[in-house]
């Protein structure tokens, strides 16, 4: 199938998938699936999902829709919420949402903050995702009305004093349970995973430019952005993971104290899997999946790497480095149908264990060494800036020979990422919606301005 087929085909995916509110686009439903049969569970607009929609639609010229879709997340938080006998904390967004309408044909919304979901877990993530399509809105437009409203200010400020509250936890990082973000099922990812960590330090970095504290607390804008900095530098120290730091970590004595310690989270050397060793070369490096007091987790993340890139989290080198493992490690974290959200699969007992016997999550599916084509708008935002657009254009020719003629597919499973995912949902609206913005970006790589920090890496 040619590009521009392909294109038209996706764009009738992402068309066909808008919720109306109303008589007013307010966002994207997940996936129609076959025959326009809306999956179970599908037929809501989730936060996540919709970032690639919203990314799209900005890059088109139509505003409307991510400016509904920003301002009906807001209204639908309602103060006080609860379920399971929990208090919902302001400042906590739902995963998702959906309409309904009464007997005299008017709509209103349901949110779901986690009732609906597997395990009952409230996401982390949404919020963040929120907050990084404000910033894009007001980039793309110029139009500072929607930030500068009153509901918006109150909801960035209910955001900072949750993220940035007091508690037992002191790491830059932000501590979060295993299940509360895009890895939305058990998979052992507990404490500080990558992928939040990349979202919260987008999150901060727009706070300078969203948050008004002559209207609010002028202490939050400056924790923010004392926050940020601290962020960068533990993650860009501690999470990075090359042949240097795995030898260091190899030499690591436990049990140590003081100010002096060369491994103060307490990290056995015993803890480095066997199969990274053979498997990391020596130009050629990553961040760990998640970092915590005597446990790091060697897996690969997708998501979080790359996010990581686009952000900026991630210094020059850094960003090289990644898009080198990339290169090198193509079959394993690109596969016949790109990406994979996670490397390598986890199996027998420790998938046993870790999972909970999840057969969603069996070995080489879903968020288990699975492949998700949704993916592949931040690996070509990461390849065009690290300045390797053949990486980008390699991804895309791969990705255009299948997903059209296979319809859109949520995931893919396999080793190689070559087999449809046997709960995979199709006309899956992120996945055709984020092969558009990818060749959005490789056509006018100016639209990387959209992220937060790329205006002040421009600039460095």
């Amino acid at each position: 199938m040619t590009k521009h087929a392909a294109l038209r085909s996706a764009r009738q995916v992402l068309d066909r998938a808008t919720m109306m509110l109303n008589g007013q686009p307010i966002g994207t439903v997940a996936a129609r699936g076959r025959g326009g049969v809306t999956a179970e569970n599908y037929e809501e607009c989730f936060i996540r999902d919709f970032s690639a929609s919203a990314l799209v639609q900005l890059a088109d010229g139509r505003p409307d829709m991510t400016r509904n879709f920003l301002e009906t997340v807001i209204r639908i938080r309602e103060p006080n919420a609860r379920f399971d006998a929990h208090e919902i904390q302001p400042g906590v967004m739902p995963a998702s949402f959906r309409t309904r309408a009464d007997e005299a044909g008017q709509q209103s919304i349901i949110a779901d903050f986690g009732e609906r979901a597997i395990g009952r877990v409230a996401p982390v993530d949404s919020m963040m995702w929120w907050m990084v399509l404000l910033h894009a809105h007001a980039q793309a437009t110029g139009d500072r009305s929607l930030v500068t409203g009153r509901d918006i200010q109150q909801g960035i400020e209910q955001i900072l004093r949750l993220c940035l509250g007091g508690s037992f936890e002191v790491f830059p990082t932000l501590l979060v349970p295993d299940a509360s973000f895009m890895v939305d099922r058990r998979m052992g990812v507990y404490g500080h995973p990558l992928e939040v960590q990349s979202l919260f330090y987008a999150m901060l970095h727009t706070v300078g430019d969203l948050y008004d504290p002559r209207h609010g607390n002028p202490d939050l804008a400056d924790r923010a952005a004392k926050r940020h900095k601290l962020l960068r530098d533990y993650v860009r120290a501690q999470y990075w993971l090359d042949s240097k730091r795995l030898r260091e970590i190899g030499d690591f004595g436990t049990e140590q104290y003081g100010a002096g310690s060369r491994n103060a989270l307490n990290i056995s050397p015993e803890s480095i899997p066997a199969w990274l060793t053979d498997w990391l070369p020596e130009q050629g490096s990553y961040f760990a999946g998640s970092l915590g007091p005597e446990r790091m987790d060697f897996r690969f993340f997708g998501l979080g790497n790359l996010l990581a890139v686009v952000f900026w989290l991630a210094s020059t080198e850094q960003t090289q480095w990644l898009m080198d493992l990339y290169e090198q490690r193509w079959d394993d974290l690109i596969g016949a149908v790109p990406l994979k959200l996670s490397y390598p699969a986890i199996e027998g007992t420790e998938w046993r264990l870790l999972t909970g016997c999840d057969h969603k999550n069996a070995p080489w599916s879903y968020h288990n060494g699975g492949s998700w084509p949704a993916l592949l708008w931040t690996f070509v935002a990461a390849a065009l800036i690290a300045r390797h657009r053949e990486l980008a254009e390699r991804a895309l020719e791969q990705a255009q020979a299948r997903l059209a003629s296979d319809d859109w597919p949520e995931y893919y499973d396999g080793r190689d990422g070559d087999v449809i995912g046997r709960r995979a949902n199709r006309k899956q609206t992120w996945t055709a919606a984020s092969f558009i913005f990818a060749h959005q970006l490789l056509e006018r790589p100016e639209l990387l301005s959209l992220f937060p920090g790329q205006a002040a890496r421009g600039a460095a």
